[in-house]
């Protein structure tokens, strides 16, 4: 985690110390710690629709193929139940499988495997799951109600596992490298939108990024706003036009939902006695909620004013543009309710 004591309102560096060369695409970052993990474990496989040949729908695994062949680059059939079903039957047989759903949506076709056994598994039997479920969420893109959704609530109220949503590519990078390493399931969340948007100077060598530790962002004294994924960047975009306003936000980027890293939450709120929260996803039972009933249950008397979120209403996501736009919270709405907390 960034260090806290950095100049208030100085945005703290998104790339990881010893970070060097040219700038990596987030795209490019997924792709890298599978081939990367692919080359160190001949565990590690990948299976999911079109991940071989094809490349993916968003090219996350291109050249896997041709590299490692398909005994460990798999295409299966369009059944997200056997992707989920097939990488679990795999881990179990001593495997490190990375199964790929083609947008996230989707992944509640395999809900009951991967919610009802794989993460249940360790508890019933002292043995764990070692998969990843990985793929594109998130909206922004116009893809409507089918593509574009943001499931990770469904998934954080889940003991067993881990639900991790990184913002920047180096974090893109590192937190797969871990995901992939770790002994239970991981649902590991790419939002689209930051696919090809998003650049970042990654570290030489092996460099994981923990599982379960947020970072500080961006320094402020005024407000913390606390995120994760695409949001962060409008967090950011905010925090540097109210800064304009004399209002100094801290930007806390989750990076993993589950475990949450309420040491970090709580540490922010104590310094600045005021919180935003921002997410995509729709406002009802998101992990915005989670954070305010900790923050009302920790942090009560720290607090100089009611937790404020910002969310996506609760209706699906348009298709059309205009309303789509409408739907998302942007900058101009995270700032006009910023500016609200910082003068309560």
């Amino acid at each position: 985690m960034a260090d806290p004591r950095a100049k208030e309102g100085s945005v703290l560096t998104l790339d990881p110390p010893g970070a060097a060369g040219s700038e990596t695409l987030f795209l490019e970052a997924i792709r890298q710690a599978l081939h990367e993990e692919m080359e160190r474990d001949e565990r590690v496989i990948v299976l999911g629709e079109d991940v071989g040949a094809f490349g993916g729908a968003f090219r996350a695994t291109e050249g896997l193929l041709a590299r490692f062949g398909e005994r460990r680059v798999i295409d299966t059939p369009i059944s997200e139940e056997a992707v989920v079903g097939g990488a679990i039957g795999a881990a179990l047989r001593g495997l490190r499988p990375v199964a790929e759903m083609q947008f996230m949506d989707f992944v509640s076709r395999g809900f009951d495997l991967f919610v009802n056994f794989a993460a249940k598994y360790r508890y019933r039997t002292g043995l764990g799951v070692p998969m990843v479920l990985r793929g594109p969420c998130g909206a922004g893109v116009h893809g409507g109600p089918f593509h574009s959704q943001s499931p990770e609530a469904w998934f954080t109220h889940v003991p067993g596992l881990k639900v991790v949503f990184p913002a920047t590519a180096p974090d893109a990078k590192g937190l797969l490298v871990s995901s992939i390493r770790d002994e239970d399931p991981v649902l590991f969340l790419e939002h689209k939108y930051l696919y090809r948007r998003v650049r970042g100077r990654i570290p030489a060598g092996d460099h994981p990024v923990p599982i379960g530790e947020a970072a500080i962002r961006r320094a402020g004294r005024d407000l913390t706003i606390v995120t994760y994924g695409a949001m962060l960047w409008t967090a950011l975009d905010g925090a540097a036009e109210l800064s304009k306003e004399g209002i100094e936000a801290e930007v806390l980027d989750l990076r993993t939902l589950l475990p949450l890293d309420e040491a970090a939450i709580l540490d922010s709120v104590d310094r600045t006695a005021k919180c935003l929260i921002l997410h995509e996803d729709t406002r009802t039972g998101g992990v915005g909620a989670e954070i305010a009933a900790l923050l009302a249950e920790k942090a009560f008397e720290r607090l100089d004013a009611p937790v404020v979120r910002v969310t996506a209403p609760d209706t699906p996501i348009p298709f059309s543009p205009p309303l789509e736009e409408a739907f998302l919270p942007n900058t101009r709405t995270l700032v006009a309710a910023a500016r609200q907390l910082a003068a309560y």
